[in-house]
């Protein structure tokens, strides 16, 4: 790696690196969080039903997903510095735009454009904060205060979303990234420093383009297909072509000798668990949070400001315990804490699946409380298990398989609950029926998650795993760009 000034830079200097990366973080797991609490005004003024809700999301996250471990090495050969501005240019033109937005499509070409923005802002940052401080307990730190951020993003965007709804509409939900864009735009070409890996792998552009169109095109089949029918030609066809290109993707990567995404790695059985099960997290995690405001707002008739207070407890919980999941697992064992976050997950979902309109907010509280600790406990201690089933320098590129599993589960699961939602309506169901049942399914894969992990994840050697997992600062921490620190073995 060609070493930049930022390595062996001043103190303050570090410290405008760190608040510049830490506040790019922010702004996109904000975005993660923030739109959700906004689903119901955007429903009545954009005129649009279920289906069009789920793109708006959707849209996001797919491209957050299949270009994350791209955007890693963009971000290493291209530079760091121009990649991770680039990203943040990127994404805060598309709030505007999606601000601006005067129709669905509109909004949601605009949330495409904020998905690329983020796929490259997010591991740039990361990066760059990673080759400024080369002392291994210096980086943990500063991992630790950026990882601390995107929780507080987490935590802020259902009452930052609801505050802003309620008061300006949803437009304001994507305008309040334009002061934090344009800040750090300014502060970001003067006070960052290049950076780049001359020797970085070349970019898999064939493996990203099938990765994006096969997902692309499952996604599409099972969101439009509860509108359109599920026989007729074009979701069928849609679902043929997923097939025809994630096989095709799968060949390209069998056969390439950069590929994005290393087949190789799967015949670990421990990093294979682990993946999997990530997939579930982000299943469960965003498709039930992409329902919390509309329960409260549709079913028990909440105001949109307190639609996002009363998420609040899920995020919260996530963001308090999260820190002694990494702790617990190397005390314990992956397999232990994994297993009992699962349970304690499919638990609550399961549990929100019996709340009704007229359920008190005593009753439904704890219920996101236990669904939201559950989570916490296994993020951070799947990522470890990815790590530790891998070499130590492809530690980076483990943790953003990890990452790119989650967000590849959470554009499933708002495709696969919502279908559920839409089929319990078409056989004439309440869309409080609806929910309870995708709720209910979320629990039943998220406990069935449990017992197989339960079954098939090994049991952590606490000598190799206690560095990594004791200091972990969560599942995003460590992506594609693959300067993570590198864990003791």
């Amino acid at each position: 790696m060609t070493p930049s000034h930022a390595t062996t830079g001043s103190r303050p200097n570090r410290a405008v690196l760190l608040t510049v990366t830490c506040l790019g973080q922010f702004m996109v797991l904000l975005d993660n969080t923030i739109v959700g609490a906004a689903l119901p005004d955007m429903q009545h003024r954009l005129h649009t039903q279920l289906t069009g809700l789920q793109w708006i999301v959707d849209a996001y996250v797919l491209l957050v997903a299949m270009l994350l471990l791209s955007g890693g090495i963009f971000a290493d050969r291209f530079g760091r510095k121009r990649v991770y501005l680039t990203g943040v240019a990127v994404f805060t033109a598309a709030s505007v735009l999606c601000s601006l937005a005067p129709s669905l499509g509109w909004l949601i070409f605009g949330r495409v454009l904020q998905g690329i923005g983020a796929a490259a802002l997010s591991p740039a940052s990361l990066a760059l904060l990673a080759a400024a401080y080369p002392v291994p307990q210096e980086r943990i730190k500063a991992i630790g205060l950026w990882a601390g951020f995107s929780g507080i993003g987490l935590a802020a965007g259902p009452v930052a979303g609801g505050v802003l709804t309620d008061a300006f509409g949803w437009p304001a939900i994507f305008l309040v990234n334009l002061p934090i864009g344009v800040a750090l735009l300014l502060v970001g070409v003067r006070s960052l420093e290049e950076a780049r890996n001359p020797s970085a792998p070349s970019i898999d552009v064939p493996g990203t383009v099938l990765s994006v169109l096969g997902v692309g095109a499952l996604t599409y089949g099972l969101i439009e297909g509860g509108a359109r029918g599920w026989t007729s030609p074009v979701i069928l066809g849609s679902f043929a072509a997923a097939v025809i290109l994630l096989a095709a993707f799968i060949a390209v990567e069998a056969r390439s000798s950069a590929p994005m995404l290393p087949l190789r790695l799967f015949r670990q059985r421990l990093f294979t668990v682990s993946n999997t099960a990530m997939v579930v997290v982000g299943f469960a995690l965003m498709g039930s949070s992409f329902f919390f405001s509309q329960f409260f707002v549709y079913v028990q008739g909440s105001s949109l400001l307190r639609a996002g207070l009363q998420t609040l407890p899920l995020s919260l919980a996530m963001v308090i315990v999260s820190p002694y999941a990494g702790r617990l697992a190397a005390q314990h064992g992956f397999r232990i804490v994994v297993t009992a976050g699962l349970a304690l997950a499919g638990l609550g979902l399961l549990a929100l699946g019996t709340v009704h309109a007229d359920t008190g907010y005593g009753h439904v509280w704890w219920r996101l409380s236990l669904a939201g600790i559950g989570f916490a406990l296994v993020m951070s201690p799947l990522t470890g298990a990815a790590m530790q089933a891998v070499s130590p320098q492809e530690g980076g590129l483990a943790s953003g398989i990890s990452s790119t599993t989650r967000q590849i589960g959470a554009v499933l699961g708002v495709a696969v609950l919502g279908a559920v939602v839409r089929a319990r309506q078409s056989g004439g169901a309440s869309f409080e029926a609806g929910l309870n049942s995708a709720f209910l399914a979320a629990g039943i894969v998220t406990l069935a998650t449990a017992v197989f992990t339960g079954l098939w994840l090994a049991m952590s050697q606490p000598a190799e795993g206690s560095a990594t997992l004791r200091h972990s600062p969560g599942p995003d921490a460590v992506n594609a760009s693959n300067k993570a620190p590198a864990r003791s073995r």
